[in-house]
């Protein structure tokens, strides 16, 4: 357990995020300025609105602590690569939905660890693990941002190798998140087990509500079709697996076990799915039969 927790990871978010950034071009920052309204909608969806429905979700479960703080640090995750290949199934605004994970996930360098210190600290109380915001940033920038951009270089001035190489990252990427999946949930499986009944659905709510959200933004800004699915899923799905790794380095856990922090991004990995899939099928059928 030492050695997925100090080694596979950290590594598993770091192809994660190389990944994504091998995806990017340059224009993919600068398409924001084509789509303003699709943008803003996306970006105020998934920066600003989806925190305050989890924090309501939250207490409406009345989840343990630790629990709860663990869904406010997966509600400050950005979509991750997941959402960008959820959008190229729902037949959505794939640019679009590039676009609003890499300027995302680039703001959570700024976003996430102050505000994963303010739900552990409110939620934890007495308990909480002392956390320093600027070791978190460094952490962020180390896991995430550096990456990211890496993989915008390396895509910028290799682009056939990048353009080969994409494929074998992104299944690595699965394949390690699974794993992780695996072991966080193993890890605290009395903890699961014992919360199971109001976990899950705490969950399920959440991403249920959150893509609601966002089709109702989307349609009510007049969005086309594309672009209100790509709000939608880039507003209901979060990347657990930096969930799963702030969790881990905020707790500091002892013996080489996994914190409960991680737990609700573990969960979410599995039941993510079990939510998007039913609208994946209904976004990809023809406009006129939806």
């Amino acid at each position: 357990m030492d050695i997925l927790i100090n080694v596979v990871l950290p590594l598993s978010l770091a192809i994660i995020m190389f990944s994504l950034g091998i995806g990017l071009t340059v224009g993919d920052f600068t398409r924001v300025l084509k789509a303003p309204r699709a943008f803003a909608a996306g970006a105020i969806a998934q920066v600003i609105i989806l925190p305050v429905v989890a924090f309501g979700i939250v207490l409406a479960f009345d989840l343990p602590p630790a629990l709860s703080a663990g869904i406010m640090l997966l509600a400050f995750c950005p979509g991750g690569v997941t959402s960008n290949v959820i959008s190229k199934w729902a037949r959505a605004d794939v640019a679009l939905s590039v676009s609003l994970t890499a300027v995302i996930s680039l703001l959570s360098l700024l976003t996430v660890p102050a505000l994963t210190a303010w739900a552990v600290t409110y939620f934890m109380a007495e308990n909480a693990p002392d956390i320093s915001i600027a070791s978190l940033t460094l952490a962020v920038f180390a896991i995430t941002t550096v990456p990211v951009c890496l993989g915008v270089f390396i895509r910028h001035v290799a682009t056939g190798f990048a353009i080969r190489i994409d494929p074998v990252l992104s299944l690595m990427s699965s394949v390690l998140f699974v794993i992780i999946v695996i072991a966080a949930i193993a890890s605290n499986w009395a903890l699961f087990t014992e919360n199971l009944s109001t976990l899950g659905p705490s969950l399920v709510t959440l991403n249920l509500v959150l893509i609601g959200i966002g089709l109702a933004i989307a349609r009510g800004l007049a969005l086309d079709w594309s672009q209100t699915k790509t709000v939608a899923v880039e507003t209901g799905i979060q990347n657990g697996t930096l969930g799963i790794a702030l969790g881990t380095l905020i707790a500091n856990q002892p013996d080489g076990f996994l914190s409960p922090l991680t737990l609700p991004s573990a969960i979410y990995g599995v039941t993510m799915y079990l939510v998007v899939t039913p609208f994946v099928l209904w976004f990809r059928r023809p406009r006129g039969d939806s």
